[in-house]
């Protein structure tokens, strides 16, 4: 008996143990994981400075995320996010399909940069939509990575603020509407990180150009000053 009693405790130990380590080193998987599969929806750098996610409350937060600029724009990056706080399903983080209460951007800094071609976010958005595509057919093995079922409940971005880089109408720096998007992949297919990236990006983007329309005013006497060498005094 006392044999069994001290297996039992040795048992819930490792057990601890197990657990402890997996809260220290799941956020390192998730870095991995973002910069792996990142790059492979959006066809661009991604990087991830940090990223913490207990395994008991399913909270959460990731730190400098940045989706660089496809080839062929000046700036170097194309979305920046200082913090990014989210909520799991505790139970739902090592299953098929994760559970995702909600995902809370804060303060991100968005570059719109238009060129002859189109604009950046514009190109982004047709890499992940291809990709999104191509998750319909019979995916390859890295491909694979991109399917993981995931449902959102609520996603939102607030206090964002726009860099605007247009040709034709100058530079300025406006704020970005507040965007939130609820209800993805309820289902039982849930919805992969390409789908999911292609309606945020979608929305972005979507916000991003009404913003820059109802600017417009701003931006213009900014390409007028820059034109003609005046400066604010």
């Amino acid at each position: 008996m006392k044999k069994l009693v001290k297996i039992l405790i040795g048992l819930v130990i490792v057990l601890v143990l197990v657990g402890v380590v997996a809260i220290l080193f799941i956020g390192t998987f998730v870095k991995a994981g973002v910069e792996k599969v990142g790059p492979m929806v959006t066809k661009t750098p991604v990087t991830l400075d940090s990223a913490t996610i207990s395994v008991f409350s399913g909270n959460g937060a990731l730190k400098g995320f940045v989706v660089n600029n496809p080839d062929g724009f000046k700036a170097k990056e194309a979305i920046k996010v200082g913090t990014m706080n989210l909520g799991i399903e505790p139970g739902s983080i090592f299953k098929e399909k994760k559970h995702i209460k909600i995902i809370k951007v804060e303060g991100p800094e968005i570059t719109y940069e238009t060129g002859l071609t189109g604009s950046n976010l514009g190109k982004i958005l047709d890499n992940v939509s291809g990709t999104a595509s191509q998750d319909e057919k019979a995916p390859t093995k890295d491909q694979q990575t991109t399917k993981t079922k995931l449902q959102v409940d609520e996603f939102v971005i607030t206090g964002g603020k726009i860099n605007v880089g247009a040709a034709m109408l100058g530079s300025a720096t406006i704020p970005l509407p507040e965007i939130r998007l609820e209800k993805m992949g309820e289902g039982p297919d849930g919805i992969t990180p390409a789908e999911l990236s292609k309606k945020v990006l979608s929305a972005v983007l979507d916000a991003t150009t009404k913003a820059v329309a109802a600017n417009a005013g701003k931006l213009g006497d900014a390409g007028k000053l820059r034109s003609t060498g005046a400066t604010d005094q």
